[in-house]
């Protein structure tokens, strides 16, 4: 690690020190004042000398924490040579930055952390300037047929490689599976594009990004670009849709070329875990001696709490309150006419278990756009459900590849007839407005 990552970690491991010392403050604070409270105004003497004690051993511990935090780093720090790799130059870092950047990015964004990620592109381990001789050095075999790769919340580039399969009880471990990019590049010549990001910012954010970045990359591509192809896992679906709808608004040229969308376990309705910590954060605001945890779980980044209902616009949070209680205001966008868009879903087990658990993150409804008031307008025969998955598993199961090559190598007529045949393009409420959930043929070798 450089030794700015190493002090930026100080300061960030000093503010976690120092909210845990402020929440046990404010939690010893209500109990406090609970009980001076019911004993009535003769206790008003001796509550006044034990705030005036307590805040001032308070103010010391934590400030004590977060000095010991930031010295010691800064100590760490001179020990390491001046042109030590940065954090995210080896996988195990590129990990930790991703899940950091995805609970608190948009804070680290905020404090111009060197910590806080951007949007690049990646190739071999490394950054991609946009110009067009750093893309000709990264991308030599260049197609004009390209895959970009959108990761997921708390992931980046590096988890499409994916984890290794588990060993059978008994066995040898199976072969390492073969990343979605390094197959299409072997088996339909489409050139691999990666993208690396924080996730912690809007989701909507990400999108506009995304959308100038594809334009950038597109303008200086070595290859006369003929198709382009956009495969997003998680959050980076709707990252996805959501560059889609800026591309659009800004009228950038790429859109021209785009002919498909693949969004692999996207919450498109929601995520139930962001709005299960959502409702855990309303109940603990409710009493003064557990608001200081709510005030804990309220720091989570902005791009997790779009998760709530899969928002991909910047006008579904603009000017609202991020914590509001459970009030949707998705607008989700319209598709673009000229692509076809597809889902694929997953769920550890069948029916019925299955539907409660999804794929541990995400339900069948919410990957396939198909709820009760909202309906995604995904068209008839673009989605399959894929049993005795994971969420995880999307990324470079060999079942998720086949599903993909497949729509990819689709006859072209049966595309304009899916096409034909889908429900209007509009991000409607009405009941139902949506295509059918297609059940995918389950892989043999689950």
């Amino acid at each position: 690690m450089q030794r700015t990552d190493i002090e930026a970690i100080g300061d960030l491991l000093g503010e976690a020190l120092d909210a845990g010392g402020a929440l046990a403050q404010d939690t010893h604070a209500a109990i406090a004042d609970r009980t001076f409270a019911a004993i009535g105004p003769a206790s008003r003497p001796v509550q006044v000398i034990h705030d005036g004690i307590s805040g001032a051993v308070y103010k010391g511990v934590r400030g004590a924490l977060r000095g010991a935090a930031k010295h010691g780093s800064a100590a760490w720090a001179r020990t390491v040579p001046a042109d030590a790799p940065a954090l995210t130059s080896t996988v195990g870092g590129s990990i930790a930055a991703g899940a950091v950047n995805g609970i608190w990015g948009d804070l680290l964004t905020e404090r111009g952390s060197p910590l806080a990620l951007t949007m690049t592109v990646r190739a071999g381990g490394a950054d991609v300037p946009l110009t067009t001789e750093d893309i000709a050095a990264a991308y030599p075999a260049a197609t004009p047929r390209l895959a970009i790769f959108i990761h997921g919340l708390c992931e980046t580039d590096d988890a499409w490689r994916g984890l290794p399969p588990l060993r059978e009880r008994g066995g040898e471990a199976p072969p390492p599976r073969i990343p979605f990019g390094d197959r299409l590049r072997d088996d339909l010549g489409i050139t691999p594009v990666y993208v690396r990001f924080n996730s912690g910012l809007h989701i909507s954010d990400n999108g506009r990004e995304l959308a100038r970045t594809i334009a950038r990359l597109t303008a200086h591509w070595p290859a006369p670009v003929e198709e382009i192809v956009l495969i997003g896992h998680s959050m980076g679906g709707l990252i996805a849709r959501s560059a889609c709808h800026y591309a659009l608004e800004d009228d950038l040229p790429w859109t021209a070329d785009l002919n498909h969308v693949f969004c692999l376990g996207t919450p498109h309705l929601g995520a139930d875990l962001e709005k299960g910590v959502h409702l855990l954060g309303w109940a603990l605001d409710v009493a003064p001696e557990s608001r200081a945890f709510a005030g804990i779980l309220k720091r989570r980044s902005a791009g997790v709490k779009d998760l709530r209902f899969g928002s991909v616009a910047e006008e579904d949070w603009r000017d609202q309150d991020p914590d509001e209680f459970f009030r949707d205001r998705s607008t989700d966008e319209p598709f673009l006419p000229t692509a076809h868009y597809y889902f694929v879903g997953a769920s550890l087990a069948p029916s019925p278990v299955g539907h409660v658990l999804g794929d541990l993150l995400v339900r069948a409804p919410s990957a396939s756009g198909q709820g009760r008031t909202r309906r995604i307008p995904f068209e008839i025969d673009n989605g399959a459900h894929l049993t005795g998955l994971s969420h995880f598993d999307l990324l470079n199961h060999p079942a998720v590849y086949e599903q993909l090559h497949a729509w990819l190598t689709r006859d072209p007529r049966e595309l304009a007839a899916a096409a034909s045949a889908a429900e209007p393009v509009a991000g409607s409420r009405d009941e139902p407005s949506g295509p059918r959930l297609r059940i995918g043929p389950r892989d043999p070798r689950l």
